[in-house]
């Protein structure tokens, strides 16, 4: 059986980023572009994305404010941050607000994006498998502690 893609969400107000996003990646992962934050938000309505791709510098929110914006909503998304301006000031405050996995300059290079994405994915999954392993630790032990009280009570 084959593996699902990766649904990768990219965020940008430049069309033809998203083009050329879509183009050389859409073979390899399940796409979803957008061309604002709002629209970003949409989309992460509707469709289960594991890795959000987004710009710094766009007109209604920057990527950073967008991040930090739906991590309450949608924590499992492991989030990277796209822009073609060396800004201290917004790599500090996605690694402190955006929490935000890399931090990449545009022009991107293809193979170099495509190993980013493929770690990115590789950390979703390890969290998820966490995030269930612990439940299923949290299940066994409420059982045993329940047979430990029922043998002591009887």
């Amino acid at each position: 059986m084959e593996e699902p893609k990766i649904k990768v969400l990219y965020i940008d107000d430049e069309v033809n980023n998203l083009s050329a996003f879509k183009a050389n990646f859409r073979k390899l992962y399940d796409i979803y572009t957008a061309e604002s934050a709002s629209e970003g938000r949409k989309i992460l309505e509707s469709v289960d994305v594991e890795i959000i791709i987004t710009d710094q510098r766009m007109p209604e929110m920057t990527g950073v404010e967008f991040l930090e914006s739906i991590i309450k909503e949608f924590p499992n998304p492991i989030r990277i941050l796209l822009t073609g301006y060396t800004d201290m000031q917004a790599l500090i405050d996605a690694v402190n607000k955006g929490q935000i996995y890399r931090y990449i300059n545009k022009p991107w290079n293809e193979e170099e994006l495509k190993m980013f994405i493929n770690q990115a994915h590789e950390l979703y999954t390890l969290r998820k498998e966490n995030e269930d392993l612990t439940k299923e630790l949290l299940k066994v032990n409420n059982q045993l502690e329940f047979m430990i009280r029922q043998k002591l009570l009887s």
